[in-house]
């Protein structure tokens, strides 16, 4: 069984959390599965982290003209023409080699709607679609009026026309099963992971004197960016949480300075730390001095299934997240402190209370551990492998959920 891996990392350095969890979950396929063929753009000039472990094809970008009409229709385009290279790929091996793959696995809703479209009949292969939420509900979708049918039938079209789906939250997967656009057999849930060679309990007080940090309470919230994060409402907690250090590790430099400026108009600015985006070698010991971990709040709702989740709760910390049930998937409740969504004022009393109980925050460290263990990427790779092996093996629609 031949696996066709197709994705659109935003970065080849690694400087998204998408790209972080492509690279992690391709790496651990390929240590399993050799003969997996990774196909990713090159969408940055240079060495990047895929060398070696993808097949690179060009990236021809027209995204770049949003410059001149903002559009994510640009994107779309793109996208398509990556699709279409990738059918061009696939179709030419399997004509001119002979050497055809039994399942291509897509994680970007543009390519899933052309492959699932064409690729059947031009390759041969059946495909599975990771899908991460609807196309109709992203923040970066096409705004234009007129475009609004468009991300509707792209929904239709990438749910219903797949072999089979995987869903990052068993949440997701029953939403879907309600609106009657999939039934729920034909979904596994494969959650997001973390690397457990790096995200794993350290001493908090050697972390400190690492990174020359004072003694006092503090709390860590790091993130690749901190837009749609709900940061700004982690600074207006800090304002009823007297006595805490906040540090902040990575954003862009336009989201730290506008956060700054916040801090200084709260007048709690010698109480935030900022630092600057870290190698991901050095984060687990920002993670690591920290008393408590933060989420303030995450981008998606039924589909959240945020890296930093998993990481923070591998470090032995205690986490504060929001209350919603694919983040309880994980934490099982009470592997985190959960919050109402949006409410600061639960956020500054959940901070305050587990500043101000030590007990309480090693039961949750301990508690949120023994809860992530399971999700490392090696075992995500084996589940991948696993649906795409029944999915092979199956001439028509297949039951994958108990994979």
């Amino acid at each position: 069984m031949r696996i066709c891996y197709v994705a659109y990392p935003n970065s080849l350095r690694l400087r998204s959390a998408n790209a972080v969890q492509t690279h992690a979950t391709l790496r651990a396929l390929k240590t399993l599965a050799p003969d997996t063929l990774a196909i990713v753009p090159r969408v940055e000039a240079g060495p990047g982290a895929f060398d070696g472990l993808a097949l690179h094809l060009p990236r021809i970008g027209i995204g770049r003209l949003s410059r001149i009409y903002r559009s994510t229709l640009w994107y779309y385009a793109e996208r398509s023409v990556y699709a279409w290279m990738v059918l061009a790929l696939l179709t030419w091996l399997r004509l001119a080699y002979r050497r055809r793959f039994d399942v291509i696995y897509v994680r970007e809703v543009i390519c899933a709607l052309w492959l699932a479209l064409l690729a059947p009949r031009l390759t041969g292969a059946r495909v599975v679609y990771e899908v991460h939420d609807l196309e109709s509900r992203n923040p970066s979708r096409a705004k234009e009026g007129w475009a609004q049918p468009l991300l509707y039938l792209i929904d239709r079209l990438t749910l219903t026309r797949p072999a089979a789906l995987t869903s990052l939250t068993a949440t997701f997967r029953d939403m879907l099963a309600s609106t009657g656009l999939r039934d729920p057999c034909e979904v596994a849930v494969l959650p997001d992971a973390y690397d457990e060679t790096r995200y794993a309990p350290q001493d908090r007080d050697a972390a400190r004197r690492a990174l020359g940090l004072s003694n006092e309470p503090t709390i860590v919230y790091a993130g690749l960016t901190f837009a749609y994060r709900g940061v700004d409402l982690l600074l207006d907690a800090l304002v009823d949480t007297p006595g805490a250090r906040l540090i902040l590790v990575g954003g862009r430099d336009a989201e730290r300075t506008a956060l700054a400026a916040q801090a200084q108009r709260l007048g709690i600015g010698e109480r935030v730390t900022f630092i600057d985006t870290q190698p991901q070698e050095r984060v687990p010991l920002y993670l690591a001095a920290a008393d408590v971990l933060v989420i303030p709040d995450t981008v998606t709702d039924v589909t959240a299934s945020p890296l930093k989740l998993f990481e923070y709760m591998a470090m032995e910390r205690a986490v504060v997240c929001p209350d919603l049930p694919a983040l309880r998937e994980i934490t099982g409740g009470d592997g985190a402190l959960h919050v109402p969504r949006g409410d600061g004022a639960a956020l500054a009393a959940a901070l305050r209370t587990l500043l101000d109980d030590s007990a309480l925050r090693q039961t949750l460290a301990l508690r949120g551990r023994e809860r992530v263990a399971p999700y490392t990427y090696t075992r995500r790779a084996a589940r991948l492998i696993a649906v795409c092996e029944r999915v092979a093996q199956a001439r028509d629609r297949v039951c994958i959920n108990e994979v």
